[in-house]
């Protein structure tokens, strides 16, 4: 398992239709090692923290498998399908590891970082202004390809090209079980 590349992003202002909205769902590529905090990564700000962010949303993880299935959504949408890292709003892209094989309070053990996974992620129209199209928060839900949110369990640094490994939590709580869960209710 392998972080491919860690973004972060400022608030700043994005167009949902005619309107601009403040948001922090456009990440940017960093290189080198970035400091990790307990309220996610340097240099990264969430616009809306009853939503994004807090404690138990510091960082967001999206494994690098889901991509293609975005590329083909675009282009089924008749959209340019370049997607660089960070395009679904992540500050992690994974490689090796899925929503499905996930659950609550599993950690990721990074070189000199630790992070536990707390919660799927639930599109809401920021994603659907950023993807382009009025389906992805949908396409999103139907598809399970969320991401998931970590909170810091160890403070220290990332940087693309780590290595980390999972250690398992207390498997009470598949990730996915609580992502269908909150999906049937909406």
């Amino acid at each position: 398992m392998e972080v491919l590349s860690v973004q972060v992003g400022r608030v700043q202002p994005l167009l949902v239709g005619d309107q601009s909205v403040i948001s922090g769902i456009v990440k940017r590529p960093v290189s080198g090692t970035v400091a990790v905090r307990p309220l996610g990564l340097e240099g990264d700000e969430q616009a809306d923290l009853t939503v994004h962010g807090g404690l138990a949303k510091a960082i967001y993880a999206y494994p690098v498998e889901h991509y293609d299935f975005w590329r083909e959504q675009k282009r089924a949408w008749g959209l340019p399908d370049e997607l660089p890292f960070g395009s679904l709003g992540e500050n992690l892209t994974i490689s090796g590891l899925i929503e499905e094989s996930l659950y609550v309070g599993d950690v990721l053990d990074f070189p000199d970082c630790s992070l536990r996974v707390t919660q799927p992620r639930f599109p809401c129209y920021k994603f659907t202004a950023v993807m382009g199209h009025v389906q992805a928060a949908r396409s999103m839900m139907r598809s399970g390809f969320s991401g998931f949110y970590l909170a810091v369990d160890r403070t220290g640094t990332l940087a693309a090209g780590q290595s980390f490994t999972l250690t398992p939590g207390p498997r009470a709580m598949p990730l996915m079980t609580t992502y269908r869960q909150r999906g049937q209710s909406r």
